[in-house]
């Protein structure tokens, strides 16, 4: 019996389902396809009705006016300009009251501005952060006696001049600041007129920032002033920079106005006649005013090699004169350079006319050239007689800051803050490829110049020392009780440049620094053998052992010796018979020495040193004497390794100490370590009652390393999560733009 009819058109129907599945599924996937996308677009249409509500809540009401439509233009939503910030420097009040005219002046455009007194402001902290702020900064700064800054602008300008010729910054460092100066002054004084201003504009172009507009100069002598008066100049100044700020924010970056070329603004033809201006005569204004640069410009170079503490820190500004040293090397005008040494070459001349060793006079030729002796004072050398030296180290600044010690201090217990850099001799035997000085200092073998007495270096050491350690009273961060400190002076570095030893009178010296009670570090680079066997007992004699074969010195040092390996050798053989603390100082230069482990380890057994120091070279800048680069500098877990791979070789020693900040490690002989713990600290007091008892006996009564040694704090220790940092201090991390450069 056939089925109903109702059951075939069912079965047909889902016959016809089943024959058409394909088509079916297709149309549901389509559907929802169209569903998700549907989905998607109202999502992404929330998203930026959000994200354009979110932003004109942050944009200020007077450019929501500018609006149209509820849409900004590309060219509104970019700012140039997000305000102005007016640094003053003033002694009268008359900078102080000019800054105030101009924040009024500024906040007519409604732009946001701040007045900053410089006596409240910490370059070192805060400068860097307006390369990214938009702002335009505007200095007003007054000259005041003998071409000082007034008070509170000194440790800005100090730190300005520092930075300016310090190699670490770079020439790049405030990359993205805009600027414009207005220096206050009296042309009446002519050789200091607005000295300040024209410096302070110079050491921000240095430095990489943008002059925005040419330097403003007001004048007190109305006879000579531009405008009649110092306010008439300072209006007119004013008002260009109102013009300047409101084409500024437009996006306009045309030329500022005066030594421009096409256009485009040429700082550095001001810069250069600025210089040129600043080597001429000038006539003195009278008794009260002195010679050449305020005393600040007694800024730190540190050394990058010659000295540990000394890292390489600032030099004067490099001008026309600054030929001597790393921060300023290499790369402005360098046919003014040539013209020094040519200048040096004809002194050199002159000099071997003479009998050797003999002046007019019948005594020894000056170490010091005057050229040498005009660069070296630029750079911050405090000068003493002729052939010796003082400077601050930047680890003195940053202890009296609060901000941590050199890692003499991690090593050995030294206070930054009140250690004396100095040398009795500015003459060296060798031309290391990291000299940072690079070698325009004088060189010789023997001393052939005029001596001065020890006496008299030591007095002037100290009171310049103290002299530079004044300047820092009022600057912002320095502790009132580590100044006061600072006044005394317990260690003395006898590293600064050179080579010490070869002074004739370094022992006598060495006694009065301990009558004294100051405790002595003389660094020395391993050529006088003999004169390291007369040598007196010091608080701790370092040799540097920058190579470990033949070849290797000769290429790292460049000795001027041609026995040189031999008396390299016997100084270290003279060091071993040393009773008082002994150190080598290795200094790795990567591809140049630092494969060479199994020669190290035989110079060890050599010369038995107490400690062993080694620290990564820092580069020092580009020099036509030297094929140093960027490259040869290890990274400090380079030097870790080569240190742990050293410690291998000599079993009677161990790694103690570590300074990371100075790409430093201390290797130590296992007799510093007692009952587990080290003691490579020293007692300084405990020194002192010996050396007095040593020459009370006339030498009979001698003393030996452990006599004076003292426990090494934990936060010092290889491996200490402090990793030579003293935490009673605050670690400052600089900000840079620069690459890292390490051992700085």
């Amino acid at each position: 019996m056939d089925p109903p009819f109702d059951v075939w058109n069912l079965s047909s129907s889902l016959l016809s389902l089943w024959i058409n599945r394909f088509y079916i599924y297709l149309g549901i996937a389509f559907g929802i396809s169209l569903w998700i996308c549907f989905q998607v677009a109202i999502k992404k249409q929330l998203f930026i009705f959000k994200a354009k509500n979110s932003q004109e809540k942050s944009v200020p009401k007077a450019t929501q006016d500018l609006t149209t439509n509820g849409y900004l233009s590309l060219q509104k939503k970019q700012i140039f300009v997000s305000g102005v910030k007016i640094f003053y420097g003033s002694q009268t009040g008359t900078a102080k009251g000019f800054a105030a005219i101009l924040g009024k002046a500024v906040s007519s455009l409604d732009l946001p501005v701040e007045v900053i007194n410089l006596k409240d402001f910490d370059p070192d902290d805060h400068l860097i952060e307006e390369i990214s702020s938009q702002n335009i900064c505007a200095f007003l700064v007054a000259t005041y006696t003998d071409g000082r800054p007034p008070e509170s602008a000194e440790w800005f300008c100090r730190w300005l001049e520092d930075a300016a010729s310090d190699f670490r910054f770079g020439r790049n460092y405030l990359k993205g600041v805009r600027y414009a100066v207005f220096g206050l002054g009296n042309s009446a004084y002519q050789s200091h007129f607005n000295k300040v201003g024209k410096r302070v504009d110079k050491w921000l172009w240095m430095l990489g920032a943008r002059r925005v507009l040419a330097r403003g100069e007001g004048d007190c002598d109305v006879v000579r002033s531009k405008h009649g008066s110092i306010e008439a100049d300072f209006m007119a100044w004013k008002a260009k920079f109102i013009a300047r700020l409101q084409v500024l924010r437009k996006g306009e970056d045309k030329s500022c106005g005066g030594h421009c070329k096409r256009g485009k603004c040429d700082s550095r033809l001001q810069d250069s006649e600025e210089q040129e201006q600043e080597q001429e005569p000038e006539p003195e204004p009278g008794p009260a005013c002195r010679d050449g640069p305020w005393p600040a410009d007694t800024q730190e170079e540190e050394a990058c090699e010659s000295s540990g503490e000394e890292e390489l820190g600032p030099g004067d500004h490099p001008s026309l004169n600054a030929v001597v040293d790393v921060e300023d090397l290499g790369k402005i005008m360098n046919h003014v350079k040539k013209e020094k040494r040519e200048k040096d070459r004809q002194e050199e001349k002159t000099g071997l006319s003479r009998n050797p060793g003999e002046s007019d006079g019948g005594e020894g030729r000056a170490m010091i050239t005057p050229a040498l002796r005009e660069a070296l004072t630029k750079q911050g050398y405090q000068l003493i007689g002729s052939h010796s030296g003082v400077k601050l180290c930047r680890w003195t600044k940053s202890m009296l800051r609060g901000r941590g010690g050199c890692y003499k201090h991690t090593f050995y217990g030294i206070e930054s803050h009140r250690c004396m850099e100095t040398t009795p001799s500015l003459a060296c035997a060798n031309k290391c490829v990291f000299c940072w000085r690079h070698h325009t200092n004088p060189v010789g073998t023997e001393w052939r110049w005029k001596m001065d007495q020890p006496e008299m270096i030591l007095k002037e050491a100290i009171e310049n020392h103290q002299n530079m350690i004044k300047q820092f009273k009022g600057v912002p961060g320095v502790q009132a009780a580590r100044l006061e400190e600072g006044m005394k002076v317990k260690h003395c570095a006898l590293s600064l440049v050179g080579e010490p030893i070869m002074y004739p009178e370094i022992n006598r010296f060495l006694q009065l620094l301990h009558h004294c009670k100051i405790s002595s570090f003389l660094v020395t680079n391993a050529q006088f053998p003999e004169e390291i066997r007369n040598l007196k007992p010091v608080t701790q004699l370092y040799v540097s052992v920058d190579a470990s074969t033949k070849d290797s010195l000769k290429k790292i040092d460049r000795p001027l010796f041609k026995d040189f390996w031999q008396r390299f050798l016997d100084s270290l053989k003279a060091l071993a018979a040393k009773r008082q603390r002994t150190v080598y100082r290795l200094t790795l230069v990567k591809s140049w020495n630092v494969d060479e482990l199994q020669a190290y380890a035989e110079l060890v057994s050599l010369g038995n040193p107490d400690f062993i120091e080694v620290k990564g070279v820092t580069y020092c800048g580009e020099s036509s004497a030297s094929s140093l680069t960027m490259a040869n500098v290890p990274w400090h877990e380079e030097v870790i390794r080569f240190v742990r791979e050293l410690v291998d070789l000599i079993p009677d020693y161990e790694i103690a100490c570590e300074h990371e900040h100075s790409n430093c490690l201390l290797i130590a002989h296992k007799k510093f370590k007692i009952d587990g713990e080290w003691w490579t600290w020293i007692d300084y007091n405990r020194f002192q009652e010996l050396i007095q008892e040593y020459e009370d006996s006339g030498g009979s009564r001698s003393f030996c390393a452990e006599n004076y040694m003292a426990r090494t704090p934990h936060w010092a220790l290889f491996g200490a999560s402090e990793r030579g940092f003293d935490p009673k201090d605050t670690r400052h991390q600089r900000k840079s733009r620069s690459k890292n450069i390490a051992g700085c």
